[in-house]
């Protein structure tokens, strides 16, 4: 086979032990993003497309140009980059590798608690010469604080809410859990406290961090009113989707002070562009969406995926 795989930003692929499943196919890995005629050209003459999660969109129109392909791996599940229908009323298979909830849900802690103590602020003080100044030179109110006695809200109790939860009452945070009914029921199950309403979760989380699967029911799902609700000193945090969170919500929230501060590990154009204002804003921690770029992680996720092309290729060929 024919393979590209795609957004490799780092280099990384040909290290992984997992490479030498494809030892004996004609592999090209590209590491950098691609739109348009671009893309379209360089993958035309591929028999196969192995995914990193939704770093490319293959819409419609992009997969009428790729008269060769004919398979699909996606490392984790697909999501909305990938027009799944189009590609099998066009004969292309489509498969989903494995997905693991730690990598992820570690990050989420760590820009938690590099938020809550203001990490990257004193580092960049104490580079610059300062010890031990006001983080952000803004008082009293600027200075870190601890998890412990905190209410920690979680919308989406899956794999990786249910491990964050299970961080912060490690950490002697109080746990509150927003998300479907059957969500709710198992946050209760494994005694967490169950939020009465959505405005209600807002108000009351001194955290909230979001753990929902972006579809057409969840895109935007959290709006400027929800975030008009946090309290100023509170902090959300999204590692999960960007769609989640309303176009243009996080900017007004900023000016309005509510919640005080975001950490973000995902975008809605990435890579971020380098004059976003997001990368600047003093009350913002932006990390290029790390969620599951660590090397267990990857081990796993390219290993399925390139498993699951390989049997793919065995079967088409019996």
């Amino acid at each position: 086979m024919r393979i590209a795989i795609l957004d490799d930003y780092q280099n990384l692929v040909r290290g992984l032990d997992c490479f030498a499943l494809l030892d004996g196919h004609d592999v090209t890995v590209f590491d950098r993003p691609m739109t348009g005629d671009a893309l379209a050209d360089a993958l035309a003459d591929f028999d196969a497309l192995v995914l990193i999660r939704e770093r490319t969109r293959l819409d419609e129109a992009l997969l009428a140009r790729l008269p060769a392909l004919d398979v699909i791996s996606q490392t984790g599940k697909a999501g909305a980059h990938l027009d799944v229908a189009a590609a099998k009323a066009r004969g292309i298979a489509v498969l989903e590798g494995e997905g693991d909830p730690v990598a992820p849900a570690e990050l989420t802690w760590a820009l938690m608690m590099a938020a809550y103590r203001r990490i990257p602020q004193y580092v960049s003080r104490l580079q610059s010469g300062v010890w031990q100044s006001d983080a952000v030179q803004g008082g009293p109110e600027s200075i870190g604080r601890a998890l412990h006695g905190d209410v920690l809200g979680i919308w989406g109790y899956g794999r990786i809410g249910r491990r964050v939860a299970g961080y912060g009452k490690a950490f002697g945070m109080q746990v509150l859990v927003w998300g479907s009914e059957a969500g709710r029921q198992r946050a209760a199950v494994d005694g967490c406290l169950v939020a009465d309403s959505q405005a209600a979760f807002f108000e009351q989380a001194d955290v909230i961090s979001l753990h929902l699967r972006l579809h057409e029911a969840t895109q935007g799902i959290v709006g400027v009113d929800d975030l008009a609700r946090m309290k100023p000193t509170a902090l959300l945090v999204n590692t999960s989707r960007a769609g989640l969170i309303e176009t243009g919500a996080i900017e007004q929230a900023l000016e309005l002070g509510r919640p005080g501060q975001f950490a973000l590990d995902v975008f809605e154009h990435e890579p971020l562009p380098v004059d976003s204002p997001l990368l600047h804003h003093p009350r913002v921690l932006a990390t290029p969406h790390l969620g599951y770029v660590e090397r267990q992680s990857y081990e796993l996720y390219f290993g399925s995926a390139f498993r699951n092309l390989l049997a793919w290729a065995a079967t088409a060929r019996s």
